[in-house]
Parts: C-alpha cells; sequence; structure tokens
C-alpha cells in the first residue's frame, strides 16, 4: 500500500476516535511523514479510586508496525509540541522507526530527557526547527504555524506536496494572553487561506463545549483570591505540562509571602527544561521537598501532579498521608486547577473525599465562582473562527472520541467548510485526487510499555 505521485493520504494509526496517543502518517510519491507519536496512560484505578493490581501495562502507545514495515520510506517525524501524547512514545518506538526528528527547541529538550532514560541520548538525529520555519522533509514542504495552547511552543503545520496542502492543527486555542509565548495572530491563519488548503485537520477535544475557552492570564485572579483566603498550606493541582499555571502560581507566591515547591517528577522537570531553554522568567528559587516540614503552615504554596486521582503521584499520596517529606493538616487547602477529563471521575472523587476526611479545604474549578482553570483545547466559537479564517475544502476531525468528531464536523459544515471526512485509526483519508476515506485499511493496535526497552502488543 504505497501512494503514488498524484495521491496525497492521511492515515491516523493512534489519536483519532480517542483522546490520547496521537500518532499520524501523511502519505505522498512513496513517501511516509509521520506527526507525532504520543502515550496514552491507561486507567489503573478501580469504583473507590484505588489502585487495580494489573498485569496490563499503565504506559500505552499506537502499533506502529504499518509504517515500521515501510521504515526505509519515512523521511522524518515532526513533533507539534511538548505533551505526553503527542511526544511520549518516541523513546520506545524510534527504534522501530530509526528517522530523524524535527521539532522546536523546547520539545527538543523534553525529549532529549526522556531519550537519557532509554539510553538513546546523542543516538538520534533530532534536528531543532526555529520559529515560523520552512522545511523540505523528504518529498514534503513543511511550515510551522505558531498557535497558542497550555505549554510553550505549540505549533500547527502547512504540509505541502505538488498535489495537494494540508493544515494540521495539532492543540490548539485562541488566547490572547498565554502567560508564556506570544499571543495568537488572527492575520497568520487567514494568511493560509491563501494557499487554498485541501483539509484541515483538527483538534476535536472540545468542540463539545459552547463558547469559547478561558485565557490562560484570566486565572490569575481567581486563583491569588483563594490563596490569600486560605489559612493554612496551599496545594495547587493541575497538569504538569502547564508551565504557564506555573507561572502563574509562582507570581502569586511571591505577592502572597509564600514559599513555592513542586511536588512531582513532571512538575521538575518541566520547568528545569524552561529553564534550560530560557523560557522560565519567574522565581529561581524552589523549596526543597525535604524541606517543606519544617516550614509554617501559612507560608507555603505548592503545586502537586495527581489532578486525575492517579495513584502514584503526589496529591494522591498526600490524601493517604504516605507522602515522605509532608504530611497535610486540618485547614490546609487543595485546589482543583483542573479539568476532570472523563473516566476519572471515581479517583478525582476518591482523593477528594480523602481529603475532606482529613478535614482539608478542597476548591475545585466547577465550584469556584472565579475562573481558576483553562482549557488549552478550543471551544466551539474558536473553532467556527479558526474554519472561517483557513477556508478549507474539507474538515477532518482528530485528536476526540466519536462525539467529539461528530461535533467538530458539525461545526465546520455550519460556517461553509464543504465536506467534513469522519473516520477513524485506520482508515485512510483520501486527500488527493479525489477526497474521500477507505475505512479500515490498515490494521491498528496498541502496545504497552513493560520496560524501557521492552513493550507488548495488547
Amino acid at each position: 500500500m504505497t501512494p503514488d505521485s498524484t495521491d496525497f493520504w492521511f492515515l491516523p494509526l493512534g489519536g483519532t476516535g480517542e483522546i490520547g496517543m496521537n500518532l499520524n502518517l501523511y502519505g505522498h510519491d512513496g513517501q511516509w511523514l509521520m506527526v507525532d507519536c504520543g502515550v496514552i496512560f491507561d486507567k489503573n484505578t478501580d469504583v473507590d479510586g484505588e489502585e487495580i493490581i494489573s498485569h496490563r501495562p499503565h504506559i500505552q502507545m499506537a502499533d506502529p508496525q504499518f509504517i515500521a514495515e515501510r521504515r526505509t520510506a519515512l523521511a522524518g517525524l515532526v513533533i507539534t509540541h511538548a505533551h505526553e501524547d503527542h511526544i511520549g512514545a518516541v523513546p520506545y518506538l524510534w527504534r522501530q522507526l530509526r528517522c530523524p526528528v524535527y521539532t522546536t527547541a523546547f520539545t527538543a529538550e523534553i525529549l532529549r530527557r526522556k531519550l537519557i532514560e532509554v539510553g538513546l541520548d546523542g543516538k538520534v538525529p533530532v534536528t531543532i526547527v526555529e520559529p515560523n520555519a520552512h522545511l523540505d522533509i523528504g518529498v514534503f514542504n513543511v511550515k510551522w504555524v505558531a498557535l497558542t495552547h497550555s505549554l510553550p511552543e505549540p505549533y500547527g503545520l502547512l504540509i505541502t506536496t505538488p498535489v495537494g496542502k494540508v493544515f494540521h492543527t495539532a492543540d490548539w486555542k485562541l488566547d490572547p494572553a498565554p502567560v508564556i509565548g506570544e499571543r495568537f495572530h488572527q492575520e497568520a491563519y487567514q494568511q493560509l487561506s491563501e494557499h487554498e488548503i485541501d483539509a484541515m485537520v483538527c483538534d476535536s477535544t472540545n468542540a463539545d463545549v459552547a463558547g469559547w475557552s478561558s485565557s490562560e492570564a484570566s486565572l490569575y485572579k481567581g486563583l491569588k483570591h483563594h490563596i490569600e483566603k486560605a489559612k493554612g498550606r496551599v496545594i495547587v493541582t493541575c497538569f504538569g505540562s502547564n508551565l504557564a499555571r506555573l507561572h502563574t502560581i509562582a507570581r502569586i507566591a511571591e505577592e502572597t509571602n509564600r514559599h513555592l515547591g513542586l511536588l512531582g517528577r513532571s512538575l521538575i522537570n518541566m520547568m528545569s527544561a524552561a529553564k534550560t531553554t530560557g523560557l522560565w522568567t519567574s522565581v529561581e528559587t524552589l523549596v526543597e521537598p525535604s524541606h517543606l516540614g519544617y516550614l509554617p503552615a501559612q507560608t507555603v504554596l505548592l503545586v502537586a501532579t495527581g489532578s486525575q486521582g492517579e495513584p502514584r503521584t503526589a496529591l494522591n499520596r498526600l490524601s493517604t498521608n504516605s507522602f515522605r517529606d509532608m504530611h497535610l493538616e486540618p485547614g490546609d487547602t487543595v485546589i482543583f486547577s483542573s479539568k476532570m477529563i472523563p473516566g476519572n471521575e471515581r479517583a478525582i472523587e476518591a482523593v477528594i473525599e480523602r481529603l475532606k476526611a482529613m478535614k482539608v479545604d478542597v476548591i475545585t474549578a466547577d465550584e469556584s465562582t472565579l475562573t481558576i482553570h483553562a482549557s488549552g483545547h478550543p471551544a466551539v466559537e474558536e473553532l467556527k473562527l479558526m474554519y472561517s479564517w483557513v477556508k478549507p475544502r474539507c474538515a477532518i476531525p482528530v485528536h476526540g472520541e466519536l462525539h467529539h468528531l461528530q461535533a467538530n464536523a458539525t461545526i465546520a459544515k455550519t460556517v461553509g467548510v464543504s465536506k467534513q471526512l469522519l473516520g477513524k485509526n485506520g482508515d485512510i483519508y483520501y486527500i488527493s485526487p479525489v477526497q474521500g476515506i477507505r475505512r479500515n485499511a490498515i490494521k491498528t493496535g496498541r502496545l504497552g510499555v513493560v520496560s524501557k526497552k521492552e513493550f507488548v502488543k495488547l
């Protein structure tokens, strides 16, 4: 199954019909271009939020067998940003792919740290791409298009071949004040329409959410309000990759005379990578976790992993009094600056119940009268605007479950996009010469990570 010089194909192996483990392929003239290579984390808690002891691997990723068998035709892998569901599988799968990798400086730094863990430091050819760059990768011309999201350096891709053009959005939102990085530029997206885009492959995560996503900068007021009111320690839990949220919390720590501490490996690694690449401009000093137990409670502001109730995270261990360096006390406050991902409700509720039993005050984004969480994905009005600016001939919704994809397709139709292609992993989307879908063209599946160098088919 090889595209010829008249073909331009899109083939998702992961991330279409589900949220997570994005792995996308574009095919033209005998070659393939991979966009993103991520993981998903298996649900491993029971109805009470307790960890399930099972042999099913926690870290999972799309099975790359189709492209691994054709790796001599794989021109390269482009990583759009540093979230786990876009970058996390690279250290495990690169030995099967053995292709050059292209990404921006911050994402490259996150990848470098992951490659060290699996013994691939210095062995993977990574090209660091400048903002708004144009590169020829095999038969594909790729232009990086700046976006806003919930971490630094998110990019969409304008992928051009002699027979067709695609705007691959990856993850995005329209944030006028993203805290870290530049605001979105409407003109850049409107200019894409001049290219006569054949298809826009678009993020669907919040396609069923009315209105607009909140700006990252808008959270400062609400977070500061709750932190100022708190009497004891304050623990804010959020997604570990959200560097902008960390920046806001660090600013509030300074303004409220609290010591800032980070609990969780992913948080610490994210800040370290940001410092290395010059993206961290807030407080330079953090309290070591081992010192936290000695500080007066009212002087402590912590950011902790575990917003989804994951069993091995800092917040979960705090809720069970099993965190080594510090215990929570009555009167402390935990703020959930996060969205509840569907499927995690039971685990999160179990953590909250344990915290409340300890007489800890709990504030969630749904209960707060002020905004304390902002999604990194576009809601309905943002999707309408992007489609109206780019004016693609066809909409290809990805990055979502079926109902998200359907909602995205409906939005595209309402703003005049003439064709919408709804499919799933393993379908081949024909972009040129004729647009359409070949259903179930490729067998897809998952691999589970057993160790740093070993994984199994699921």
